[in-house]
């Protein structure tokens, strides 16, 4: 079989449709294998020495995918669907065992996973004495649950590791604590022994609790203004009278200028319930936030102007693993494990949405297949959609999905975040 066919069938089918289920690895698979586990051990080692939050954001990754497999695999047995391969990887075999029918191994490429479920449509002949246990002749609702179980297993991990950073780590959010974050030299806040560290606490015996609250009070002062200014310094509660001066650099707008930077946001440890309440909260932000993200990143003005303007959004550019494991070292440094956890959650549901998009090799695409042939069933007649006839448009989407990669590939490495 060619190449172009077999790459075909496997894209369209969800596994190696001809692959010799007690074949043993061929000794240039092997060797292949040999190398190809060389270089990821080699990346990752680097990853860890270079940045080890960035070593954690990619084995979460890895973790995650294998968990997205294990939904389909788990689902699919549920449902009495025979399955023959789990694979971690693709490319040639590595190496492989057998339990109970299954053949559990690694491929050479680091790049995802697969799990083999007889029978997934029509270009993947199913033996004489399986089409009771194939996906095919198993009910639409069957069906469908096997094919988003692997997306859903992604939300499940994003609200998982949600919950878990709450309530342990915290979450950001107004803690009700206005932070000096730091002075001006010379400012009335520095002549007033405010130092970095200090709380705000009032202006003028006006109580304040957020650095909104803060800016809006000093928004509407002006120059020559005395107020009282109440902080605590070193866990004592103390105040001062201060007079506003002018903005260093503004003789114009007359606002009084008190000469702290604060900041009034921070993670706070949730209960339970409330870990629950804003996590629901934030996840449904996010999705939505995800929804419109992809129509942005998919927009092909968008993909342009990322490539010819060194100016646009970056917020609205793909990107690639390397620029991921980049923004993750950062935010460790900054933050910990917490943050790179965060990261790993929003990655997740990123992954479980773009991964129901209705065309294949998405599950989406074998989602929409399976409820398009139920819709044109009819009592007693199940019509099975011929699915050689949109390989065209999946190769279409499978170019795409090149050009998204080897763009952010570019820009990861020529404009880093």
């Amino acid at each position: 079989m060619s190449l172009y066919r077999s790459l075909r069938e496997e894209m369209m089918a969800g596994g190696a449709v001809n692959d010799d289920p007690n074949g043993d690895p061929s000794q240039p698979s092997r060797l292949t294998g040999a190398l190809s586990g060389l270089a990821v051990l080699a990346l990752l080692i680097w990853l860890g020495i270079s940045n080890v939050w960035s070593l954690v954001l990619v084995v979460g990754l890895l973790l995650s995918v294998f968990l997205h497999e294990l939904g389909h695999f788990k689902t699919a047995g549920w449902a009495g669907m025979k399955r023959t391969q789990f694979f971690m990887g693709f490319g040639p075999k590595v190496w492989s065992m057998h339990r109970n029918g299954v053949e559990y191994g690694v491929r050479t490429l680091p790049l995802g996973a697969f799990v083999r479920i007889v029978g997934m449509n029509n270009l993947d002949p199913v033996d004489e004495g399986d089409e009771q246990v194939a996906y095919s002749a198993k009910p639409y609702r069957w069906r469908l649950l096997v094919i988003t179980a692997g997306s859903l297993m992604h939300i499940i991990i994003a609200v998982l590791i949600m919950m878990f950073v709450y309530t342990a780590g915290g979450r950001y959010q107004e803690t009700g604590r206005i932070e000096v974050l730091g002075l001006t030299e010379g400012s009335p806040a520095a002549q007033a022994g405010i130092t970095p560290g200090d709380e705000i606490t009032s202006i003028n015996g006006v109580i304040l609790e957020t650095s909104d609250d803060f800016r809006s009070l000093m928004a509407a002062s002006s120059v020559g203004d005395e107020v009282s200014v109440g902080f605590i310094h070193q866990d004592s509660q103390e105040s001062a009278r201060v007079t506003l001066v002018a903005r260093p650099g503004d003789d114009e707008t007359g606002v009084g200028f008190l000469g702290v930077g604060t900041n009034s946001i921070g993670r706070q440890k949730l209960s339970l319930f409330s870990a629950t309440t804003h996590m629901t909260s934030d996840l449904l932000d996010g999705m939505g936030r995800t929804i419109q993200g992809i129509g942005t990143i998919l927009n092909p003005e968008n993909q342009w102007s990322q490539l010819t303007d060194s100016q646009a959004d970056p917020n609205s550019r793909p990107t690639t693993v390397v620029g991921i494991t980049q923004v993750a070292g950062d935010i460790g440094d900054r933050d910990g494990l917490y943050g790179v956890l965060e990261i790993l959650a929003s990655i997740n549901v990123f992954i479980g949405i773009f991964n129901l998009l209705p065309f294949l090799p998405f599950d989406g695409g074998h989602a929409a297949i399976a409820t398009y042939e139920r819709i044109r069933s009819r009592k007693g007649h199940r019509h099975h959609a011929d699915v050689e006839k949109m390989w065209p448009l999946t190769v279409v989407v499978i170019t795409l999905l090149l050009f998204l990669t080897f763009t952010g590939l570019y820009l990861d490495i020529t404009r880093p975040f």
